[in-house]
């Protein structure tokens, strides 16, 4: 089969087409052929060597891919074959993480999730990495009695393929939203598609004031920061008295350094990446939640773009130039 590889870390013209072994499932496992594989903005991480975690090489990246069973393991009910479905992925044996930039991906069974009637398998491969993580932001910041009806919600990176969907719940939580981002284009995207009630660029100085413009002085109840850097610097000082900053994304320079005795002295809930660390037996469970609002149609992902997999590497590249909007997904024939 041919797939992806990544045998020295570098820019995106180190991710090479190559042919590869076929997988073969290990009892509890399924092979699926892939037709759609997901793209990370931590998967350009990991190519440049910069990630929290260095994975052994030669690698195949991607941890999520959408398709149908065509293989499966000892013990996995042969009901499965055929099945169209998403899933994370698990590397072969002897290979480094991940695996789904490849015509076929091992998965374990019971991580797989079908897909409900009205879902296509493009977005349900959309949300299968953002889907749970989104679900679980969401239901942190209402449980801590943040995010209600009629709060006031920040959403910085509102374009990205997490942050679009993280507007769509506070919307349809009764919250009311600014959406930080970059560009006419990715605003556009968050006023007249996602409903953001306003939309700001956060790079254009003085992009804070704007925002309690339309907000007040009192600033936000809950900041969903998928930037980080200095930008979730300055989007923290938009957090209102008593309420929620979650630093989960550090595309803009790492995670946000967050002032924790000022946090304190505010009432300010700080909540890091750590709650969206999941399992993938975590993780299914809130997929299976994320697709059943796709289905209702509450919950719409935004694919932006698609690469062909032999062309991983542009997919790489602009979403490093950060030209893509919403999600980037492979295709795979």
């Amino acid at each position: 089969m041919r797939g992806i590889t990544l045998e020295r870390f570098g820019g995106p013209d180190v991710l090479r087409a190559v042919d590869l072994p076929d997988p073969v499932a290990d009892p509890g496992q399924v092979v699926i052929d892939v037709a759609y594989a997901d793209v990370l903005f931590l998967e350009t991480q990991v190519r440049r060597g910069e990630a929290l975690f260095t994975p052994p090489l030669p690698y195949v990246p991607g941890g999520a891919v959408g398709g149908r069973i065509t293989a499966v393991g000892q013990d996995v009910e042969p009901a499965w074959l055929g099945r169209q479905v998403v899933a994370k992925t698990v590397p072969p044996a002897g290979a480094g993480a991940g695996g789904g930039y490849a015509q076929r991906a091992l998965a374990r069974v019971e991580t797989v999730s079908t897909l409900p009637n009205g879902v296509s398998l493009r977005d349900a491969t959309a949300l299968t990495h953002d889907g749970p993580t989104a679900v679980r932001l969401f239901d942190n910041a209402v449980g801590e009695g943040a995010l209600r009806p009629g709060a006031w919600v920040l959403v910085p990176a509102a374009a990205g393929g997490l942050g679009s969907l993280l507007v769509q719940l506070a919307r349809a939580a009764g919250a009311r939203v600014v959406a930080a981002a970059r560009g006419e284009r990715k605003l556009a995207l968050a006023r007249e598609e996602l409903g953001a009630h306003a939309a700001v660029d956060y790079t254009e100085a003085g992009w804070t004031e704007k925002v309690r413009a339309v907000v007040g002085e009192r600033g936000v109840d809950v900041v969903f920061d998928g930037a980080g850097g200095t930008l979730g610097g300055e989007a923290f000082e938009l957090t209102a008295r008593g309420g929620r900053f979650s630093a989960h994304g550090a595309p803009a320079g790492g995670f946000a350094r967050l002032p924790r005795e000022a946090a304190a002295a505010r009432g300010v809930a700080l909540a890091g990446i750590e709650q969206v660390q999941l399992s993938p037996e975590q993780a299914k469970p809130l997929l299976d939640r994320a697709l059943f609002e796709a289905a209702g149609g509450r919950l719409a992902p935004v694919v932006g773009q698609t690469f062909p997999l032999a062309d991983a590497a542009g997919a790489h590249a602009a979403i490093e130039a950060r030209e893509t909007l919403g999600k980037t997904l492979l295709t795979v024939e």
